[in-house]
């Protein structure tokens, strides 16, 4: 059995109005990854994100690029203690 690994991410960019949260959600769905992502009102994009470390790894990848309408320019991506159930859009903090 493989453990659970949990990450916070923050992009930057061109990340809100280019359909990133969804296409996040979508691709957290497709790679078995649980979690949330929400818009930030400084212009970037959260999300944490739980899953095998392969699965993680693979939608982390994924959100250094983003949606191809989107154009990330800085990515964090920290350890995080949590656990989730589905994948949720949350509203903007």
């Amino acid at each position: 059995m493989t453990d659970k690994v949990t990450r916070r991410l923050v992009a930057r960019g061109r990340v809100q109005g280019v359909w990133f949260r969804e296409s996040m959600r979508i691709e957290a769905e497709q790679v078995g990854v649980t979690g949330w992502v929400r818009n930030r009102l400084d212009g970037s994009v959260e999300a944490v994100v739980c899953g095998a470390p392969e699965a993680v790894e693979r939608l982390v990848a994924w959100a250094q690029h983003g949606p191809p309408s989107a154009r990330v320019t800085d990515l964090k991506v920290s350890a995080h203690d949590a656990s989730y159930e589905g994948f949720e859009l949350r509203p903007t903090a």
